[in-house]
């Protein structure tokens, strides 16, 4: 009862933060203008709250939701509490396929750069891992490996921004992370992929948890652990690909949502990601609409403004472990 209560708890949370997204921008509006807007295509505000504000609220959930699943998959399948989409070079590799893409291929739409998303992630995934160790990898080694080959990739990001000034500006917004670009369909493209990555997930819950106890401990129980990791990494691929490829990378959230939810679900491989799936949209959205206020009448992109929570968060764990 307790456990429903507070899943009931952070699903009013992200309700609430959802329509605070609706209401607020350059232009305020009440709940009645949104409530109007919503439901009457010739209201006053309709067009902003239709047309722009819905698919980027709309956008925000799924990216969420697929951010904050892949960070609690991650942290599970590694053992690892310091692993993350952005940690451990996923995005970074998404990012940088996108990238390419955009600058060298021609491509200029969603539905095309989606798959070198999905490409690069995986790529950089497998990289990530060998470089650590491959099955000896400790959560440690992973993390460096991760920084470096993120760090390594962040700077071919920059240097075919520079080089290609006719690509800088299509870019420059994406790859700070923002769902300023959102469309009526933008939403609709990536839904399938991250509805994949949501069942899988779903289904790796139970599964997850007996790995948990250690590879042996899992055999008894009648898990293989090696398909629940090719099945999990899957996942990842599929939810920070989507992710990265609707509005560039993100970074922290995946890393944040599950380090606050934990004191709540405890080891419960299920619980967290219940709570993942409700409190990461609601902190991405929860982000935007704080880019919005702090830069008005500009905007802050929130790839911005979870950058700077997220890195003074990291800190604080670093110290919390030190003490």
């Amino acid at each position: 009862m307790r456990t429903f209560v507070r899943l009931a708890v952070a699903v009013g949370v992200l309700v609430a933060v959802a329509g605070a997204s609706l209401a607020i921008g350059a232009r305020a509006l009440g709940p009645g203008e949104v409530w109007h807007g919503l439901t009457d295509a010739s209201a006053t505000g309709a067009t902003v709250v239709r047309q722009l504000r819905l698919p980027r609220t709309v956008l925000g959930l799924l990216i969420g939701v697929a951010l904050g699943l892949a960070g609690a998959l991650m942290q599970a399948l590694t053992r690892n509490p310091l692993a993350d989409p952005g940690l451990l070079g996923v995005n970074a590799g998404a990012s940088a396929a996108v990238v390419t893409a955009i600058a060298y291929l021609g491509v200029t739409d969603l539905s095309g750069y989606v798959w070198f998303a999905f490409g690069g992630a995986a790529l950089v995934s497998v990289v990530v891992w060998a470089v650590a160790g491959g099955r000896g990898a400790s959560p440690g080694g992973l993390a460096l490996s991760g920084t470096a080959v993120t760090a390594a990739l962040y700077a071919y990001v920059s240097a075919v921004q520079l080089l290609d000034t006719a690509s800088l500006d299509r870019m420059r917004f994406w790859t700070a992370g923002s769902l300023a670009a959102a469309r009526p369909g933008t939403a609709t493209l990536i839904a399938p992929f991250v509805a994949a990555g949501v069942i899988i997930a779903a289904v790796l819950a139970r599964p997850l948890n007996a790995l948990s106890l250690g590879d042996d401990a899992a055999r008894a129980l009648g898990a293989h652990p090696g398909r629940i990791r090719v099945a999990a990494a899957v996942a990842i691929v599929l939810l920070c690909g989507a992710a990265t490829a609707a509005c560039g990378p993100i970074v922290f959230l995946g890393l944040m949502v599950p380090h606050l939810v934990r004191p709540i679900t405890g080891p419960d491989v299920r619980l967290l990601l219940a709570y993942s799936a409700v409190l990461a949209p609601a902190l991405l959205l929860a982000s935007d609409v704080l880019g919005r206020v702090v830069a008005r009448p500009g905007e802050l992109q929130v790839g911005v403004v979870t950058a700077v929570v997220g890195g003074g968060f990291f800190l604080a764990i670093v110290r919390r472990r030190r003490a």
